[in-house]
């Protein structure tokens, strides 16, 4: 009977040190993370080909795509993205995730390009380049070139990451 109280009282107690809330750490979203600003698309909204991080300038950035661009990213090895293609390079500054130690999570975004692979008067591919900073996040710069070259190469010249 000792045994069955005993028993009774570990689950009692069990079961009341784990029902309440650790307010310690409140749940939210990462809303400093969000893109703001005239972008055309929001990247957010596409599928992952590759990050990195940089501890020189402690910033981390994804490279996002769209169907067609995400598609080709993991089954072929060139550059030559086909037309309607879109990939994005977001790049966010870190901070320290207080939800887990020694964690880093984005914080606000850097900037953010974008490049697109249009079709051409004369039906050939053309490369749209745009840049965007500050925040909110607006147009610094672009180009539309006839092949890839500068930071438009370098975008399409980075694989996408395997997945076990």
């Amino acid at each position: 009977m000792q045994k069955l109280f005993l028993l009774g009282l570990v689950i009692t107690f069990g079961l009341t040190g784990c029902s309440k809330i650790n307010s310690r750490v409140a749940t939210r979203l990462n809303q400093d993370a969000t893109l703001t600003g005239n972008l055309p698309v929001n990247p957010l909204q596409w599928k992952v080909i590759t990050t990195s991080i940089s501890q020189k300038d402690s910033s981390m950035s994804t490279i996002f795509g769209n169907d067609i661009a995400v598609q080709y990213a993991r089954s072929a090895a060139g550059h030559n993205y086909p037309i309607g293609s879109m990939i994005s390079l977001v790049v966010w500054s870190e901070e320290e995730d207080p939800r887990w130690f020694g964690g880093r999570i984005p914080a606000s975004p850097k900037s953010v390009e974008i490049v697109t692979v249009k079709t051409s008067a004369d039906h050939k591919p053309l490369y749209a380049y745009q840049t965007f900073s500050g925040s909110p996040l607006k147009q610094t710069g672009g180009n539309e070139t006839p092949s890839p070259i500068g930071r438009t190469a370098y975008l399409l010249s980075q694989r996408a990451a395997v997945m076990p």
